[in-house]
């Protein structure tokens, strides 16, 4: 592996997704990778302040759906492909799919003026969109999660959302992966973490960028 990669993590709040980015981002670095660790919303200083408005403020799916895109428009020009240009490793805690999730099965916003959205923020000069070369999906029954997440810390506006609302995102994401199934990777997360990691390590391994 030389080239850049860009690896995209992803599922409902409390899959347990965070917990295996910085373990596989070292891995990497042990063998002579640059790896560029970031998240969305967020990813730049621009981005990070869009990030705080999305998640704590009151607003229309509309506005949400163009703040997110906004945030991620930034993310892109300024950290990930100038660090897949150099041929570095762009691991995100979410990614595109999110919005499709989260604002579209969750929020039941048009999933049609989305994708008019993605086609204009990710378009890239030789054609065809910037998406990650793997997404790990951590899947897990919105009951758990909500219960890992209770009580660990102050909610943002998704996280205090009921498990209704969770069943929803967890469908917007099962219905993503149908669509794009070559670039993802369903990982049971509702197993011990030592069991839901060598499916991680599995993931990438079959993707020749670990040894």
């Amino acid at each position: 592996m030389t080239g850049g990669v860009f690896i995209s993590f992803e599922g409902i709040d409390g899959a347990g997704k965070s917990t295996h980015i910085a373990p596989l981002a070292e891995l990497l670095r042990a063998q002579g990778r640059t790896v560029v660790l970031t998240r969305e919303p967020g990813g730049t200083p621009l981005a990070e302040k869009i990030r705080a408005l999305a998640l704590n403020e009151a607003m229309d799916p509309l506005a949400e759906a163009l703040l997110m895109f906004a945030a991620r428009r930034d993310h892109l020009q300024q950290v990930i492909e100038p660090a897949l240009a150099a041929g570095h490793v762009v691991m995100s805690d979410r990614f595109t799919d999110a919005t499709f999730a989260y604002q579209g099965g969750g929020r039941g916003f048009d999933l049609a003026v989305l994708g008019q959205l993605e086609q204009l923020v990710q378009a890239l000069p030789q054609g065809g969109l910037r998406q990650p070369d793997l997404t790990l999906l951590f899947e897990l029954a919105p009951e758990v999660a909500a219960q890992r997440l209770a009580g660990v810390r102050a909610p943002d506006k998704f996280e205090s959302q009921p498990v209704a609302f969770f069943r929803k995102v967890a469908a917007g994401y099962d219905a993503r992966a149908r669509q794009q199934p070559a670039r993802f990777v369903r990982i049971a997360a509702d197993r011990p973490r030592d069991a839901v990691w060598e499916d991680v390590l599995a993931a990438v391994r079959g993707k020749g960028w670990l040894q």
